[in-house]
């Protein structure tokens, strides 16, 4: 009897195995459907310019699109090319940024500007599928959208082809049932005011900075999971840390004028994955701006920082 159990049991299971994986692997190229934003690609030198700034500083483009030393590239006058294959190695494989300059072999050249757009605002590949969340550029405004895609326009074709993405087991698994598409939270403003309010702080923590990608704790899908801005997951040995108003929060006691000359300082710790290179390039009025806005988010405790 006992030997039936078994038998019956290590069928079962093998059959439970086999139906999740052929539908797992069934479900890895899902397709999905996203509107295409009005967006158009402009040549006019200050709105190309206005796209640059934003790349290579708040956007910090070049911190996951480049594998040369942006900082110092941008330092010597020079524009760092964004041909992409930086490799995120994850539990889940490693994923590869892609190449972004107008090549057509192996960059956007032959993208229309609507299909980069919906990649940006809506997470959906021009061949249907979903994007990793990597960029949450969602509810980027028309205006700034624009310039973004204006200046990878003007840039120089970069040939290289990137490798595709390496997947594990787990990481099959969570493409297959828990990487959506992610689009905009609420109407897309058509273009924001550059001023040091907390509002326009707010727009560029959330749509542009993508401060609450690293700062927030999220699950392996690219979800968050938790307050946005309490603290998130640990990177190479170190936990983004809290920027809510709590007392354990990193820039509790901090000045306006110690915020932004922290951030004018550059990289100081090596392994840290924030991008303190691009972030340095960000003018003061926009600093001021998310510093303004960072004093009004609500207290909120990470017990894994708080006990820092």
């Amino acid at each position: 009897m006992i030997k039936k159990i078994l038998k019956w049991t290590g069928i079962i299971l093998l059959v439970l195995i086999a139906g999740i994986s052929i539908t797992t692997a069934s479900r890895q190229h899902l397709k999905y459907d996203a509107p295409y934003p009005d967006i158009h690609a402009s040549k006019d030198t200050a709105v190309i310019a206005h796209g640059k700034h934003l790349v290579f500083s708040i956007a910090h483009c070049a911190d996951c699109h480049s594998l040369v030393n942006a900082d110092s590239m941008l330092q010597a006058g020079q524009e760092p090319p964004l041909s992409g294959g930086y490799a995120f190695t994850m539990p889940l494989g490693t994923v590869y940024s892609r190449n972004i300059t107008p090549d057509k072999e192996t960059g956007i050249g032959n993208r229309t500007d609507a299909e980069l757009a919906r990649v940006i605002r809506y997470g959906v590949h021009a061949n249907g599928e979903a994007v990793y969340e990597f960029m949450s550029f969602h509810d980027m405004s028309d205006e700034d959208l624009t310039a973004v895609i204006s200046y990878l326009r003007s840039t120089k074709p970069v040939k290289n082809k990137v490798p595709e993405n390496t997947l594990n087991v787990m990481g099959n698994l969570v493409k297959a049932y828990m990487v959506k598409p992610v689009g905009p939270t609420g109407d897309v403003p058509a273009a924001m005011h550059a001023d040091t309010t907390a509002a326009y702080g707010k727009y560029l923590v959330f749509n542009v900075g993508n401060c609450i990608g690293c700062h927030s704790k999220r699950d392996l899908s690219g979800n968050f999971d938790g307050p946005y801005l309490a603290g998130g997951n640990p990177m190479n040995g170190l936990i983004p840390p809290n920027l809510t108003n709590d007392s354990s929060g990193r820039i509790f006691t901090w000045s306006q004028q110690q915020f932004i000359e922290r951030f004018k300082k550059g990289k100081l710790i090596p392994q840290s994955e924030m991008p303190w290179n691009s972030f340095k390039h960000m003018d003061d009025n926009e600093l001021k701006a998310i510093y303004n806005f960072l004093k009004t988010v609500p207290a909120a405790r990470t017990e894994q920082l708080a006990a820092k």
